[in-house]
């Protein structure tokens, strides 16, 4: 399960437990955040994805189901594209198929607060564009110590800039089209990040792929974890064995 920008797998934990037991998970952090280190030189989608290559080499996991949220989705096109024999099916969501100008103007945009106005601000828009409304209301102490944390967790802050950066310079739109794999795409119609269209693109640029819609804003996968999971899940059982 490969998380989004935030890079952090304990993103995963709400839909991860309304996963059944006896199914394996692995929450992966990417480079540059949570327990991961913090190399210098360049972040890319590439190397994430190879990252998540070696993670499967050192856990001795031939395939496996690959599950990626927003940035973690476009690692996961990169990871079935370069690598398709190490997945054995893709679930994507709250993701897209290729960068276009609202999506550049976007992320510029967020790079621009994150390095001149700071990790709060920065914190406090992406709150107001992944969540619903009610939910912020619903859950602001917790949104409020995130916060407070923002300025330690964004650090070092030249890593976080060239994750932002490294979103805008890449996609595989173009290999989209060669991917066999049983592909599940999920969007929220309520996303001020990613715009559903994103998702509906997605889905009619992979051979076969099934699309559902889960209003939740952006971070879904938190504020609608049961549904999420039973998605997810209600996939898995129509896999081939």
């Amino acid at each position: 399960m490969i998380p989004g920008l935030g890079g952090e797998g304990a993103f995963w934990n709400a839909a991860a437990l309304h996963m059944p037991e006896g199914l394996e998970l692995i929450l992966m952090d990417h480079r540059g955040t949570g327990g991961s280190d913090r190399p210098d030189g360049e972040y890319s989608i590439p190397r994430i994805a190879q990252d998540a290559r070696n993670l499967l080499d050192a856990l001795d996991i031939a395939s496996a189901v690959v599950i990626g949220h927003s940035t973690g989705g476009m690692v996961a096109q990169t990871l079935v594209t370069s690598v398709p024999d190490r997945v054995r099916a893709l679930v994507l969501s709250g993701t897209w198929a290729r960068v276009d100008t609202r999506f550049r103007r976007m992320f510029e945009a967020r790079e621009a607060l994150l390095r001149d106005g700071g990790a709060i601000s920065h914190q406090k828009l992406t709150q107001a564009l992944g969540y619903p409304a009610s939910w912020i209301e619903a859950n602001r102490t917790a949104l409020d110590a995130e916060l407070l944390a923002a300025d330690e967790r964004l650090q070092p802050r030249a890593i976080h800039l060239a994750r932002l950066q490294m979103l805008c310079r890449y996609d595989v739109y173009e290999a989209l089209h060669g991917i066999s794999k049983p592909t599940l795409v999920i969007g929220a119609p309520d996303d001020g990040l990613i715009p559903f269209s994103a998702s509906r693109d997605l889905a009619s640029s992979i051979p076969g792929a099934r699309l559902e819609a889960l209003e939740g804003g952006h971070f879904f996968p938190r504020t609608r974890a049961g549904d999420y999971a039973r998605l997810i899940v209600d996939f898995l059982q129509d896999l081939p064995l």
